[in-house]
C-alpha cells in the first residue's frame, strides 16, 4: 500500500540512531554494531545515515577499536526538525510553499492556506521536540503545545 506524506526510510532510521545515542549515559560511545542490532537497521544503509550526521555537526565519530558514535552536541540542544533536515533537507509538505518553485495557480488557489497551517504546525513540533524528549519517554506523548486550537 502506498503512503501519502510519508517519511523517507533515510529519516526515520537517522531518528531512531539519533534517540538511541540520546539515551545512552554521557560520554558513552556506541559502536555501528551497538546501533544497527538492537534497532534492526541495516549496517550499511545506517553507516551512510551516520557519516551524513557526522559531516551536519550533529554526530561525533571516533575510530579504532573503542570508536563508535555519539551525539555532538546535549541531547536536549538537537530538534527533531534539526536532524530530519540534515539527513534530507527542508521540510515541505507541498511544492507550492516554496516562494522558488510556486505553481501556476497558486495565487487563487484555495489550498494554499491550508497546506501553509499544516506546514508550520508540523515544524513547530518538530522544531520544539528535542532528542532528550523523545530519549527519556520512549511510550509517552511528547506533549507538544500549538498555540491555536483546531476548529471543528
Amino acid at each position: 500500500m502506498q503512503h501519502v506524506l510519508q517519511i523517507s526510510r533515510k529519516i526515520d532510521y537517522g531518528l531512531r540512531a539519533m534517540i538511541h545515542l540520546a539515551g545512552l549515559p554521557a560520554g558513552r560511545i556506541a559502536s555501528l554494531q551497538d546501533l544497527c542490532v538492537p534497532l534492526h537497521l541495516p549496517r550499511e544503509f545506517l553507516a551512510k545515515i551516520l557519516k551524513i550526521l557526522t559531516a551536519k555537526g550533529l554526530v561525533r565519530s571516533s575510530r579504532g577499536a573503542h570508536g563508535g558514535y555519539q551525539l555532538a552536541r546535549p541531547a536536549r540542544d538537537i530538534s527533531f526538525l534539526e536532524v530530519i533536515e540534515a539527513v534530507e533537507g527542508p521540510v515541505q509538505l507541498n511544492v507550492c510553499l516554496d516562494d522558488k518553485d510556486r505553481c501556476d495557480v497558486s495565487a487563487g488557489c484555495t489550498m494554499y492556506q491550508i497546506w501553509k497551517v499544516g506546514q508550520d504546525r508540523m515544524l513547530e513540533v518538530y522544531r520544539r521536540t528535542s532528542l532528550a524528549q523523545l530519549a527519556s519517554e520512549p511510550t509517552d506523548p511528547v506533549p507538544i503545545p500549538l498555540g491555536v486550537p483546531a476548529r471543528g
